[in-house]
């Protein structure tokens, strides 16, 4: 879940931003809602809290399920809340 570069011949100044989560909503027409749980250490009891943020992501092929863990990248702003698109499938529901 950390961040790692979307291809190894990527010639950008600043490479695109790649997170995995899990599909929670497919109910809009092309878009999935991607939740993607970040650890951060608390500043001042250092316990592990858990993150989420939910992502809204471009997803072309009508093919996702809730449940499924998908990779996703950041895009350009295609709608007022759309920043991120599906790269790939991980995981499929069961």
């Amino acid at each position: 879940m950390a961040e790692e570069t979307a291809g190894t011949n990527d010639t950008r100044p600043n490479p695109r931003k790649v997170r995995e989560g899990l599909v929670v909503s497919v109910k809009m027409d092309k878009t999935a809602v991607v939740a993607v749980i970040d650890r951060v250490r608390h500043a001042r009891y250092a316990k592990t809290v858990q993150r989420t943020k939910r992502l809204y992501a471009h997803n072309t092929d009508a093919e996702l399920k809730p449940g499924d863990r998908v990779q996703v990248v950041e895009t350009r702003p295609l709608s007022k809340l759309k920043r991120w698109r599906v790269t790939e499938v991980l995981e499929r529901a069961k």
